[in-house]
């Protein structure tokens, strides 16, 4: 709840744009439904639903927005330090911006002395015009065990990664060009 309210508090970079849409139920599939003696399920094009849908286009310029910085978080390795948004926020971010999208890790590779594991992960978002996917690897060496197994990060980076290349975050990328 907290996560949501700060990303909803900045108004001027993450403002939710969400339309819903309601169908309104025919008179006659409500007879149907009412009256159905023979006991037959109602065809599936007749159900009502609620249209949450958005286009892609909606969906991809709110996934572009800035990050509000209370959310990114800083790592210092080797002396360099990056900022990143940790895989959970952005999960979040994504079911509140793109609610109908879906992941998938396509391949977990371990390298031939076994000492990284690769992983390639697709995120793919759903319009009311379509859909869209996005694929990004994430790389873990296999001795570290830190913050969870190998193949969790590397999936976790892989993920993330995978949402930038939607637009989600990418403005730290090009901060660390600066």
């Amino acid at each position: 709840m907290a996560l949501c309210r700060a990303l909803l508090r900045n108004k001027r970079d993450f403002q939710p744009n969400i339309n819903v849409n309601v169908r309104h139920l025919a008179p006659t599939w409500l007879k149907r439904l009412q009256h159905n003696n023979a006991g037959e399920e109602t065809p599936s094009s007749e159900v009502p639903s609620l249209n949450t849908g958005r286009s892609l286009a909606d969906v991809l310029q709110d996934l572009n927005r800035r990050v509000p910085d209370k959310l990114i978080r800083t790592r210092v390795e080797d002396g360099y330090s990056s900022k990143y948004i940790p895989w959970h926020i952005v999960n979040r971010i994504m079911n509140l911006h793109a609610q109908e999208w879906s992941g998938e890790v396509r391949g977990i590779t371990y390298s031939t002395d076994g000492k990284s594991v690769s992983v390639v992960y697709r995120v793919t978002i759903y319009g009311v015009d379509g859909e869209m996917y996005r694929e990004s690897t994430g790389t873990s060496s296999a001795s570290d065990t830190n913050f969870g197994d190998p193949v969790q990060k590397a999936e976790a980076m892989a993920f993330r990664r995978a949402c930038a290349r939607f637009g989600l975050g990418l403005h730290l990328y090009h901060e660390e060009l600066n």
